[in-house]
């Protein structure tokens, strides 16, 4: 236990801005922004505390809070932090800053239809600490209810300032993502009868010694995991379960696109990590081979299809699904080869680095690539179409430079951070399943393939279309926008064991450990 609790300060700080801001509805926009701002940051300076006192070397949750809630349901207040926990809370403290920047015109007024000029940045801090919940809460009781919670300020945001087909893509998402969480719902119900506990530790123990394969019988065990596997396959999304995503990425304002695809994606694939692979790790042993199949399809159609779009945003979203898929992959090629009489402990630490640093790192480069486009359409009025723009690299230099920093970074350049996750993938997925990691190399040269295509037709050739007129380069706010990010493209591409280290003892430990109960 800590005298400070640390972790609760992260979680609550930003509902404690959001409280505050919904209080000062007459705020003047400079007092709004300033709040904003400075409660979004306070997960930054926070993790910098944590950072100063985190032992990478012990593989027990540390910074813990245990506290007794509901005695009747054996439910506690348990929040803790590890390697994978820390990594995602320092994402969502750099990103939620920078996407409220990418914002700034939506800080103050809203629209007509919102009742209050500080709904948008109260909207977003709540989603900012709902994240947080969900990346530290060790009990499923209340990480549920961070999971659940973050869909509310989602939906408005994306339907309230949210373009065309808004409102459509906001239910869209909302009701395949509480129509996966009702699957999940369940399953967790079936745990706690069948075991009397929602403690993640807990269960992941009755996992390793057998009880929960005895207290589970029968087809109950595989149903039980079916469910939960469902609700994180809609969060991800897992292909075929990827049919909301472009849409509400497309229609979703800047700032929520950025934090979607960097943030809220991120927990479905931390639920994969931190629930399903150790609750279940038998189950999904067993259905390994046919998610495998579901993941390359995400890595291969996601990519292609990404090729085939006109529409930036559009773009920018299949990419997603396509740099995502990666990081199941490399989870489902390490349960694949869990239990196989083969030196696979190598391999397995490669796919498992690789897949947190890809978590990390896809965050920034989709988020920075979102702000692009968000710019793009602020400077045409509304327009981001692949024909569109032609020459913006004459006529906004500065915006081109940092613009393809993130287009290579996310294409997996090597010396920027997106190469760095996806090589430590490859060399062990290679190593686990080399039939699985040859076809994902396809959707390696389809993301080349459209992202070049982007870099050529929006910023390479004489100027036309919307750059042929007046086309500025970046403001201020865009340049704090977009240079935090680059800056870390660079530092993580070139020294990524800033990040490695932080995790490097827990995976070791988690491929040390590939038994089968």
């Amino acid at each position: 236990m800590n005298a400070l609790p640390l972790l609760s300060l992260v979680v609550f700080t930003p509902w404690i801005g959001a409280a505050l801001l919904a209080l000062l509805r007459g705020a003047s926009p400079a007092t709004t922004r300033t709040l904003t701002l400075l409660f979004s940051l306070s997960t930054l300076a926070l993790s910098a505390v944590l950072l100063t006192q985190f032992d990478p070397n012990s593989l027990s949750p540390q910074f813990v809070e245990r506290h007794t809630w509901i005695v009747a349901l054996n439910v506690h207040y348990h929040l803790g932090l590890d390697g994978l926990s820390l990594l995602l809370v320092l994402l969502t403290g750099i990103l939620t800053p920078v996407a409220l920047l990418a914002s700034w015109s939506h800080l103050s007024p809203s629209p007509k239809s919102s009742p209050s000029p500080t709904l948008f940045p109260s909207l977003f801090l709540l989603l900012q600490g709902a994240a947080l919940g969900v990346f530290l809460a060790l009990d499923f009781f209340h990480w549920f209810l961070f999971w659940e919670l973050s869909l509310v300020p989602a939906f408005f945001l994306i339907k309230l300032w949210g373009g065309p087909g808004a409102t459509r893509a906001a239910y869209q998402f909302v009701v395949y993502t509480i129509g996966g969480s009702a699957f999940m719902l369940v399953g967790f119900a079936a745990l706690f009868v069948a075991t009397g506990t929602l403690d993640f530790a807990q269960l992941a123990q009755y996992a390793r010694d057998g009880t929960l394969a005895v207290k589970l019988p029968g087809g109950a065990h595989q149903l039980v995991f079916l469910g939960v596997f469902l609700g994180l396959a809609v969060k991800v999304p897992l292909w075929p379960f990827h049919t909301w995503l472009p849409a509400t990425y497309s229609e979703a304002p800047t700032g929520a696109s950025m934090f979607l695809t960097g943030v809220m994606s991120k927990m479905g694939v931390y639920g994969f990590l931190r629930i399903l692979w150790p609750i279940f790790p038998a189950p999904l042993h067993t259905a390994a081979p046919w998610l495998i199949a579901l993941a390359l399809g995400g890595v291969v159609f996601g990519a292609f299809a990404a090729m085939k779009q006109t529409d930036l945003k559009r773009m920018v979203a299949y990419s997603s699904i396509n740099h995502l898929s990666y990081c199941l992959l490399a989870l489902f090629a390490v349960s694949y080869a869990t239990g196989r009489n083969a030196p696979v402990g190598p391999a397995a630490s490669a796919a498992l680095s690789g897949t947190l640093l890809q978590m990390f790192n896809h965050g920034l480069s989709a988020a920075a690539l979102f702000a692009c486009v968000g710019i793009l359409e602020n400077r045409s009025g509304g327009q981001r179409g692949l024909a569109d723009f032609g020459g913006v690299r004459s006529a906004a230099p500065i915006f081109a430079g940092l613009c393809g920093v993130a287009l290579f970074s996310s294409l997996g350049l090597p010396g920027l951070n997106g190469f760095v996750g996806e090589f430590f993938i490859f060399r062990g997925v290679f190593g686990l399943h080399p039939a699985a990691a040859a076809i994902a190399t396809l959707g390696l040269l389809a993301t080349a393939l459209f992202l070049l295509t982007f870099w050529q037709r929006v910023f390479h050739g004489p100027r036309a279309g919307v750059t042929a007129t007046a086309f500025s380069d970046l403001s201020a706010v865009e340049l704090a926008t977009l240079v935090p990010l680059v800056v870390l493209m660079f530092v993580f591409g070139l020294f990524p064991g800033l990040l490695t280290g932080l995790f490097n003892p827990l995976i070791t430990s988690w491929a040390d450990h590939l038994t089968l109960p």
